[in-house]
């Protein structure tokens, strides 16, 4: 038997709103940087930081 997602307007598929989100690829930025204001993330053997600038920008360095 096929198994497929609920359709978007159902209300199932809004149960847990972070669930959905990761599916769709979609994160809020507080989730990523939490109270620190800055996170490493390692990408193919080199290290690179997202940070939100003062002006509440982000920036990815690496």
């Amino acid at each position: 038997m096929l198994m497929t997602s609920p359709p978007p307007h159902s209300p199932t598929s809004d149960a847990d709103p972070r669930r959905s989100a990761m599916r769709q690829g979609r994160i809020a930025s507080e989730q990523l940087l939490d109270t620190r204001g800055v996170l490493i993330i390692e990408h193919r053997g080199r290290e690179y930081q997202l940070r939100e600038t003062r002006n509440g920008k982000l920036i990815l360095t690496s």
